[in-house]
């Protein structure tokens, strides 16, 4: 390593200690004193809130009773979709009684969803499956008060900037009053409703599909079900293809390089001797002009699977390729 590289590195590591030691300092000052510190820091927001669209009235209604939860900084470097196996984080996420919940809500909503179809061109079953997967089909949505959440992080710990412009975006919400404060609940990180959508994400991409004047992701259905069919189509979603499916590997072929982002044609993956998972052609499921990456998330001796611009799609939903399979 040379002498710049040292300095660097040393730097960092200072940085990095300095920032656990004011974030250990905070998280244990007396609870006057962080309430005081806390107090101090919106102040110094509310300029910054006010240039962001949000009246000086609206910043002090919504912001005058909220108190910092520390408990929150711990889960910003816990993430089940990066820490946990692969095949343990999906066994949690999708079991026999969600796929048979997710069935019946196909069902129970069928005409909702056909309509959203008709107008977004995602399909039914995906839109339920994110559905079922971000809230299990509105029976979890969180239990953290977004502004004491997002106030908490725009003021404490890393990401500050990011967390900042998702505390205005939920200051606009509830100034518009698209939902009402006592409603606006969610995860420690700022998602919310039906299908957890980020507060930004909300203000560019719900809708109001009922058509009763509000834009509602925590007790109307439609809007969020809508919604998440909006977020998917304005992502990219190509009607009428699949997200990917299962294949089987050549003994003697090279995985090395290989993965979502690299994509190839059907026909230079036929030609690499892959079929689908049943032995039977490649180009019995899919045009051989399509383009697919290959995921291997257990490596070559594991499920593989090719994946298309919907799986992508699906990605950017969450960024982790477990979430997405």
């Amino acid at each position: 390593m040379n002498g710049y590289s040292q300095r660097k590195s040393a730097i960092a590591r200072f940085g990095s200690l300095f920032s656990f030691i004011s974030l250990f300092f905070c998280a244990n000052l007396p609870v006057q004193a962080q309430q005081a510190d806390f107090a101090a820091c919106l102040d110094r927001l509310q300029p910054e809130a006010q240039k962001a669209g949000i009246s000086g009235q609206a910043f002090r209604q919504f912001t005058s009773d909220i108190v910092p939860d520390m408990s929150i900084l711990e889960k910003l470097d816990y993430q089940p979709e990066f820490k946990q196996p692969i095949w343990d984080y999906m066994a949690a996420l999708v079991d026999e009684q969600r796929i048979q919940e997710g069935k019946q809500n196909l069902s129970l909503h069928k005409h909702t969803l056909s309509r959203i179809q008709e107008k977004y061109g995602v399909d039914p079953a995906t839109v339920v499956a994110v559905w079922g997967v971000e809230s299990n089909f509105g029976q979890t949505f969180g239990k953290y008060p977004l502004t004491q959440a997002l106030g908490t992080l725009s003021c404490y710990g890393r990401r500050q900037a990011f967390f900042q412009k998702e505390f205005f975006a939920t200051l606009r919400i509830l100034q518009s009053g698209d939902i009402a404060p006592e409603r606006l609940v969610g995860s420690w990180a700022g998602a919310f409703g039906h299908t957890q959508f980020m507060p930004t994400t909300f203000e560019r991409l719900a809708v109001d599909f009922d058509g009763d004047g509000q834009r509602d992701l925590m007790d109307n259905t439609e809007d969020a079900l809508a919604s998440t069919a909006n977020y998917l189509s304005k992502n990219g979603w190509r009607s009428g293809q699949p997200w990917g499916f299962e294949v089987k590997l050549p003994d003697n072929l090279s995985i090395a390089g290989e993965g979502r982002k690299k994509k190839r044609s059907i026909q230079t993956w036929i030609s690499k001797g892959l079929t689908d998972i049943n032995g039977k052609a490649l180009d019995t499921r899919v045009p051989t002009s399509m383009q697919a990456g290959l995921l291997t998330p257990a490596g070559a001796k594991g499920p593989a699977f090719l994946v298309f611009k919907n799986f992508d799609v699906i990605y950017s939903y969450n960024a982790a390729e477990s979430y997405a399979l």
